[in-house]
């Protein structure tokens, strides 16, 4: 046993894995830790069947957030990286980007204000987390990733964190109370990405003028499928809290979402771990494919590793974590959780084959991917609701995730074949 943890320790230190997370995913490890601590104060103030009500206004917001940000995060990075010494381009990239998200916006508001008609139980939810959707027109990050200066954007981040955690401490009292825990969180990041936004036009002596039509066109053609991917995306892992709301109960919706949680967090570290890889192995791709090849699969198996350790903390352990969350004994989420426990195992083994098809610019089979795991997962949530299978809730996140894995895997096989 000895010798594997040194062998494994070895293998992280040669490939600079570790030095790397901690330089460029502190941003996702700063919303981690947010969620580490966060959510077991919410949990324990409003308790887990109000907690399911916040995280169900949380994510629509989520997804109403990435309609929003229109793909602009990432394709703004290109941008801004490109322009960074043109003043005059860079303001017409931060005014556009700014503008279409602003627009959009408007429409979202529009549609809010419709629901009121729909007779929603969680409306007032979806009406308090709007501050949350309009954190997102407001967010620079786009900006700071692409000139290359992440230190403020940083310690802002943390301190609205420590806000928001201080503020749901001082105002949250009880179950209550549980409507204004997303307008909390909401109202800090809009203070944050506001005040964020300011600093960089006085920094860089830039202005807020009227879009370029030309321009918001061609934002609104070349960001289509991006866009639609990250719906996608998105809605692979929260349809089955929409399921719950719509067919379940205030039980399973709450178990469900604190465990959704817990596995969110792992994919924060997963996506850390991938930002972390990509410049390595981008010139390692660059180099040649066999390079990249064996760099990958001795990468796969030390993440695999790192994560099934994890994995296996959650199945033999998942009475303590949800004590740990909940501050109870929530025998429903317990079941889930165990169920659960292996899918951060499975999207570690997915992570490198994502990366993989990101260094090819096969974006077409990862948008083919995600709109079957859509089907595959709209299918799961509504088959497992429906039919009240609650015993197998959990099983909707090993199905998304292990669908994802083969896919991936067939692509990438079919991919090497051509090229032998």
């Amino acid at each position: 046993m000895k010798q594997i943890l040194t062998s494994f320790v070895s293998n992280l230190r040669e490939t600079k894995i570790v030095s790397n997370f901690l330089n460029l995913s502190s941003i996702q490890i700063s919303n981690m830790l947010l969620l580490l601590l966060m959510y077991p104060i919410i949990t324990r103030i409003i308790g887990i069947n109000d907690l399911g009500m916040v995280m169900l206004a949380n994510t629509f917001s989520g997804l109403s957030g990435i309609i929003i940000n229109y793909g602009t995060n990432q394709s703004g990075i290109r941008d801004v990286a490109t322009n960074s010494n043109n003043p005059k381009a860079l303001n017409i990239v931060l005014n556009n980007t700014l503008w279409i998200r602003i627009l959009i916006f408007f429409a979202y508001s529009i549609f809010v204000f419709i629901l009121f008609w729909a007779n929603i139980r969680y409306y007032t939810y979806i009406v308090l987390s709007i501050p949350l959707v309009l954190a997102e027109v407001l967010n620079p990050l786009f900006f700071y990733l692409g000139i290359e200066k992440l230190k403020l954007y940083n310690i802002a981040n943390l301190i609205s964190k420590v806000l928001i955690i201080a503020l749901i401490i001082l105002f949250i009292k009880g179950p209550q109370d549980s409507e204004w825990v997303n307008f909390i969180m909401g109202m800090a990041s809009v203070a944050t990405f506001g005040t964020l936004l300011v600093y960089v036009f006085k920094k860089y002596k830039l202005s807020f003028t009227r879009p370029q039509k030309t321009e918001l066109s061609k934002i609104t053609k070349d960001n289509f499928f991006l866009t639609i991917n990250n719906i996608s995306v998105h809605l692979q892992q929260s349809l089955m809290i929409f399921a719950l709301a719509k067919w379940g109960n205030p039980t399973w919706l709450g178990a469900y979402s604190l465990c959704d949680k817990v596995v969110g967090s792992s994919r924060i570290l997963i996506i850390s771990v991938s930002n972390a890889i990509y410049p390595n192995a981008a010139q390692l791709f660059k180099d040649g494919p066999q390079t990249w090849i064996a760099y990958k699969n001795k990468m796969k198996k030390i993440i695999a590793a790192a994560f099934f350790l994890l994995s296996l903390g959650l199945f033999i352990l998942p009475g303590f974590v949800i004590q740990l969350l909940s501050g109870e004994q929530n025998q429903t989420a317990i079941d889930f959780l165990r169920i659960m426990a292996f899918v951060p195992t499975i999207a570690a083994l997915n992570v490198l084959n994502v990366l993989d098809l990101l260094l090819k610019n096969d974006t077409l089979s990862i948008f083919r991917i995600a709109l079957i795991l859509l089907v595959i997962s709209s299918l799961a949530a509504w088959l497992l609701v429906n039919q009240q299978l609650q015993q197998w809730f959990g099983f909707y996140a090993v199905i998304v995730e292990g669908s994802a894995l083969l896919m991936y895997e067939y692509v990438i096989k079919k991919s090497s074949e051509k090229h032998v």
